[in-house]
């Protein structure tokens, strides 16, 4: 079955599907069409489906033909699978109403990936799409934990450059370090700061962060200077208890 869909405007979010024009058609398939695309002998091609869109990987046949690694995503959407890393049947399915905000986040990710590797095919009916090729409420609601997921991964990675994570390492001849460097929890900067532990709320633990305010720690209640070790070092050794 072919639809016909009205261009996408610039600017429109990266998991739409994204036609030039009125005439092109979007090409729909039902879960049964979609499995005679498995790669195996006699079947129509390769192709595979993530939330819903439908890509064929033909290109990638290797991985995804008889006898690749990831054969069995052919012929099927897997969409769980992709970030659960499940591979069993029970694994393999569409049903991603299991994931959190940021694992969805992960997820279309992925499809950014097909979406710029392979040819996008159509829309797999079902799950994500109606049979007039429509979105579905699920996936209005997956798109809704996708702008809820960006805003946490935002928040946190702000938190993560205001407080970088320090460098450690540990040896049974010398114990436990932390220290703080220009580049350290994959945060680049020009200061360097000095080691805190920091305490989050709930969490029952705390992670040693790079603070560079070194009296910041007497106006969050949350940091804390590492026994022993001054409060100007840029480098701590880890007292055992």
């Amino acid at each position: 079955m072919v639809i016909w869909r009205d261009g996408c405007k610039e600017g429109d979010m990266l998991w739409s599907f994204r036609l030039r024009s009125k005439s092109t058609p979007t090409r729909l398939l039902s879960s049964q069409e979609l499995s005679l695309y498995d790669g195996e002998k006699g079947s129509k091609g390769v192709y595979l489906a993530i939330l819903g869109q439908v890509f064929d990987v033909h290109d990638g046949l290797k991985h995804y033909g008889p006898g690749g690694a990831y054969h069995f995503m052919a012929g099927k959407d897997s969409s769980l699978a992709f970030v659960t890393g499940d591979f069993t049947e029970g694994g393999l399915t569409d049903d991603v109403s299991s994931l959190s905000p940021l694992q969805v986040v992960a997820l279309f990710d992925w499809l950014a990936f097909y979406q710029k590797t392979y040819h996008t095919v159509g829309l797999a009916t079902g799950r994500f799409y109606s049979e007039s090729g429509e979105p579905t409420e699920v996936l209005l609601h997956i798109e809704a934990l996708l702008t809820e997921g960006r805003l946490i991964k935002a928040e946190s990675e702000a938190r993560m450059r205001h407080f970088p994570a320090c460098n450690s390492e540990w040896s049974s001849a010398r114990g436990g370090r932390v220290w703080c460097s220009t580049k350290s929890g994959g945060v680049e900067r020009s200061w360097t700061g000095v080691p805190r532990k920091l305490f989050s709320p709930g969490a029952g633990g705390a992670r040693c962060v790079c603070v560079r305010d070194q009296s910041a720690d007497e106006e969050n209640p949350n940091l804390q200077e590492y026994e022993g070790c001054a409060t100007h070092a840029g480098s701590c050794s880890l007292v055992e208890h």
